[in-house]
């Protein structure tokens, strides 16, 4: 299956042309290498170099991170913001040897380059498949079947039956108090079926990585991906007599854009959207991409390393502060626990073809400890053809659609994608893992609402206990080609097709 222009959100083009959306995700990061004590050279530093970004990682606390501070300006940075929660500092510089002098700097445990090309504008990128559009007399044949309790679009919705979102519905909606932030392209708040929902004060703009709460900040600009704001429809979209129902229906929704209008989710974002998270009390962050330019970081190099010890950190903080953190594990059918060829990084220059392990170089966010990593199934509640995979890295699976060439839904759903809103009041059709994960995360929300005292670390006890366990099944050959396109390994119980099951709404509102 090609890969599509997008490179950030993973998204694939299907052999009858409907485009997936999906994203990735990480594994345990080990500390980076201790940098050696010391200090920055004291002759004046270079500022011819392209002007790049940085993420610095330091001891926690105010103490060590302001010694730093001073350190980066004498090596010829700027600090754009330092997080002293968790001792991550966020610095620019044209000093082409910044990185190499910084982390010789006595306080600095590993500092590293979040991009390979500078703080420029670059052509804008595709980060998620166009949506097909919901046509009208589609619109109008759902609403003429739907019963009193749906909204007229919901009869095309066949994922919500899928995870039995629907008979949750009549128990429990979500609870107002619970929160799942989008960490994504942004958020059309003023979309009909999220407003009602919409929360501004957990939403901001974290492109730069210092968060901007400017109104409005974290919606898409005109021309930019429609990505955050379908899957934030697919988590929380109102009933309320219009369009589509979210999983969690009575839950809030926030926005925190962290892609910049180019399309690339640098680290310096993502670990300003987890800490946002964090500190506006949010209970669920959806996360379906995964972190440009790498898309599998290898601790073992001194800038890949740092970008992936600044997430782990930005994660671990966020579970301490009470989220849960759900992330899409991708979709370039690869098997994360067994050794890759990525021939796509860096995305943000010219890519070199790596032969990697993703124990040392995760895919992240989905890979860090602590995140759960969700695959996608069709319509027949199968694994995606575009799904990755893995035993022991898939947590949970759940529907993110596939062609119907491949699964095709019963009536009176018309099409295998996944239908969400979409900027401008509309509505359209969009699949991949990106579409998966948000299905966990109203989920979660409902968990949370049913058990509002109840710890990350229990909530995801509750969401694996809860799943519909689904066994391998016969061998996979999506296309029926006669070749196995994939292998499943593990019992029913557990396997890396679909972890411990796929999600259940009704068990979520009931247990």
């Amino acid at each position: 299956m090609a890969h599509l222009a997008s490179r950030r959100t993973r998204a694939l083009a299907l052999p009858v042309g409907l485009a997936l959306v999906a994203s990735l995700g990480f594994l345990p990061a080990a500390s980076a290498t201790a940098a050696p004590t010391g200090a920055p050279a004291t002759a004046t530093p270079r500022t011819d170099g392209p002007k790049l970004s940085y993420v610095v990682n330091t001891g926690s606390g105010r103490t060590a991170v302001q010694q730093v501070k001073k350190a980066i300006t004498q090596a010829g940075g700027t600090v754009v913001i330092a997080y002293e929660q968790i001792g991550v500092i966020v610095a620019h510089s044209q000093n082409p040897a910044f990185g190499e002098t910084i982390r010789r700097v006595r306080g600095v445990q590993s500092a590293g380059a979040t991009r390979t090309n500078p703080i420029v504008p670059q052509a804008t990128k595709d980060v998620g498949a166009i949506a097909q559009p919901l046509t009208e007399a589609q619109a109008a044949a759902a609403a003429a079947q739907a019963t009193a309790e749906q909204d007229p679009l919901e009869p095309l919705q066949w994922s919500l039956p899928a995870i039995k979102a629907d008979k949750a519905h009549q128990k429990s909606l979500g609870s107002k108090n619970v929160t799942v932030a989008v960490i994504d392209t942004g958020v059309d708040d003023t979309h009909p079926d999220l407003a009602p929902n919409f929360d501004r004060a957990a939403s901001a703009n974290c492109v730069t990585g210092a968060p901007d709460t400017t109104a409005g900040s974290w919606r898409p600009a005109a021309g930019e991906s429609d990505h955050g704001t379908h899957v934030a429809g697919t988590i929380a979209a109102a009933k309320n007599g219009f369009g589509v129902t979210g999983v969690a229906p009575g839950v809030k929704v926030s926005g925190i854009k962290v892609s910049t209008p180019d399309g690339f989710f640098y680290t310096e974002a993502v670990v300003c959207g987890f800490l946002w998270a964090a500190e506006h009390g949010v209970e669920v962050t959806n996360n379906s991409y995964y972190t440009d330019p790498w898309l599998y970081a290898c601790k073992n190099d001194p800038d890949q390393g740092a970008l992936v010890e600044s997430l782990t950190r930005a994660v671990k903080y966020a579970e301490r502060k009470g989220t849960v953190n759900v992330a899409a594990a991708g979709n370039a059918r690869h098997d994360l626990s067994r050794t890759i060829e990525d021939r796509t990084s860096p995305n943000d220059t010219e890519p070199v073809t790596r032969t990697i392990d993703p124990r040392v170089c995760p895919d992240i966010p989905t890979m860090l400890p602590g995140v759960v990593t969700v695959s996608a199934t069709g319509a027949k509640g199968l694994k995606s053809s575009y799904s990755n995979y893995g035993k022991g890295v898939i947590d949970v699976a759940a529907p993110g659609g596939d062609s119907t060439v491949y699964q095709t839904p019963e009536p009176p759903a018309v099409s295998g994608l996944i239908l969400s809103t979409l900027p401008g009041d509309r509505f359209g059709y969009k699949a991949g893992t990106s579409m998966a994960s948000p299905h966990v995360a109203g989920v979660v929300a409902l968990i949370k609402s049913r058990h509002p005292h109840a710890s990350p670390a229990a909530v995801k006890v509750l969401l694996g206990l809860q799943a519909d366990a689904k066994a391998c099944g016969e061998p996979y050959d999506y296309n029926g080609d006669g070749v196995i396109d994939a292998v499943c390994e593990g019992g029913k119980s557990y396997n890396g097709f679909y972890g411990a099951g796929v999600v259940d709404a009704l068990d979520a509102v009931r247990w």
